[in-house]
């Protein structure tokens, strides 16, 4: 029997588990090192428990928003002086349950899923050991949580290990009444006024979410406008339904510090003004899991924010040592970790491997309404790094919008001024998530506004927006060139 190639991965996140399952099929002995169960943050703290919190919230937004727009009654003993109050409630308890048991049903799967493909997995941190070995391979040392240690040797590494929240000197989360977005999930109840910390993609989300929930939320953003790293007329539609819907948006406001005061929270603004809420959610980004893992001794290249430098291959700077997710700080998503996963060990194992596109890369907001992206950015032409055409449409003209009470949002594409190939493109809608498939296919393939346009749509359908702004796009393309 020939020599079977040896792999450890640290960290069972969308980046470990997703090259471990490209390992153990292109033949090699996958040892994963875990700590807190397979899918990582994004399975069990992030992605997937937001998501389905936020799944409630959206149901409930959809009805109270248009619900008597759409004709529905609802009978209820309500008297007539209340009938503006809320119709719908929600039992948070309930929800933060279904959360917690939907989180651990996927990590089961995760798990089940990795082992049937013939990896091995061990409970414990992972460290590197040392510099390569003259044979080239690597030492990794776990760490089991009664203490003990086990050394396991490797021919490549894959670095895996995530980030968690990042935390204010002055404003340390106690899991009660100040919280970051891992404890949310604990909450028995709906806080009543919940002052949001942060207003990049995570301070955004819960903040919508809540708001949708029943509680009364007020938004703090250091910036001049939420989603500062999103499209601006996508963070524009948000910023007004936020405020139209009743929260408090600050802009412009820098917390310094939160604290308690009995059952309440105090947050005290850089400019001196305090806002008191009963809950405090800390969103003030991420922090890279790279501290005691024997990196930089390793050979392993930090940049300044402690994330692992990468190239386009997921390679860092030490010989079989690998690097995929956030700990990587290229984009913050599942899909771009589990890419960089897969990439990893196709170059190692010697497989067909094309190095990481960040420009065909599509992500979403699930916010209400939905911020879809993909491609080249509002941001990118106006820098001048790309010439390109750009539409935009707004849903209000779309009939089916029309026809589900939708208002807000639109579709906006971007196309080459003389081929007229889709280099990107911005849904904002609800389910962008789903609407944005298209315009990726478009990028990811060179496909031109003139081959969107000519594909059939159905009608009516909200996807028939993205066609007749391919249109729009190709008539002034085409006159252009008479």
């Amino acid at each position: 029997m020939g020599y079977v190639t040896r792999i450890v991965i640290i960290g069972g996140g969308p980046g470990g588990y997703e090259a471990a399952l490209v390992a153990a099929q292109l033949g090699a002995e996958v040892t994963v090192v875990d700590r807190d169960g397979l899918g990582g943050a994004s399975v069990l703290t992030d992605c997937v428990p937001s998501k389905t919190l936020i799944a409630t919230a959206e149901v409930m937004t959809t009805f109270d928003s248009s619900h008597q727009e759409l004709g529905i009654i609802v009978a209820d003993d309500t008297p007539p002086m209340e009938q503006a109050a809320r119709v719908v409630g929600v039992d948070l308890g309930k929800v933060n349950r279904r959360v917690k048991r939907l989180a651990l049903a996927q990590s089961h799967d995760i798990t089940a899923a990795v082992t049937r493909a013939g990896a091995r997995v061990v409970r414990g941190r992972g460290r590197l050991e040392g510099t390569q070995a003259l044979d080239g391979s690597r030492k990794v040392v776990v760490t089991a949580a009664d203490g003990s240690e086990d050394t396991l040797t490797a021919d490549a590494v894959l670095i895996a290990t995530g980030g968690h929240p990042r935390e204010l000197p002055d404003a340390r989360p106690d899991g009660e009444r100040i919280l970051n977005w891992t404890q949310v999930y604990d909450l028995t109840e709906l806080p009543e006024e919940l002052i949001v910390v942060g207003s990049g993609v995570t301070g955004a989300e819960f903040a919508g979410a809540y708001q949708a929930l029943g509680s009364k939320v007020t938004l703090v953003s250091s910036r001049d406008r939420v989603l500062p790293g999103e499209d601006p007329d996508a963070a524009a539609v948000l910023e007004d339904v936020f405020r139209r819907r009743g929260m408090n948006v600050m802009a412009r406001s820098r917390a310094q510090s939160a604290k308690r005061a009995g059952d309440r929270v105090e947050v005290t603004l850089a400019d001196g003004r305090v806002i008191t809420g009963s809950h405090c959610l800390m969103a003030v980004g991420a922090v890279p899991n790279t501290e005691g893992m024997g990196l930089e001794e390793a050979g392993v290249r930090l940049r300044e924010s402690g994330h692992v430098w990468t190239d386009k291959v997921s390679r860092t700077t030490a010989p079989g040592v690998y690097a995929a997710g956030d700990v990587t700080g290229v984009f913050a998503l599942a899909s771009v970790a589990a890419m960089q996963g897969r990439i990893a060990m196709y170059h190692f194992l010697g497989d067909a491997v094309a190095p990481l596109n960040l420009k065909t890369v599509s992500s979403n907001v699930f916010t209400d309404p939905e911020i879809a992206t993909v491609g080249y950015t509002q941001a990118d032409v106006d820098a001048g790094k790309i010439d390109a055409r750009v539409v935009k449409l707004p849903l209000l003209r779309n009939p089916r919008a029309k026809m589900q009470g939708i208002r807000d949002g639109f579709v906006k594409i971007f196309c080459r001024p003389g081929t007229g190939i889709v280099v990107g493109g911005v849904v904002v809608a609800p389910r962008a998530s789903e609407l944005i498939h298209p315009i990726s296919i478009a990028v990811d393939n060179n496909l031109t506004v003139e081959q969107i346009a000519n594909a059939f749509t159905v009608y009516p359908s909200l996807s028939g927006s993205i066609a007749e702004v391919a249109r729009q796009l190709h008539t002034r393309k085409a006159a252009d060139e008479v």
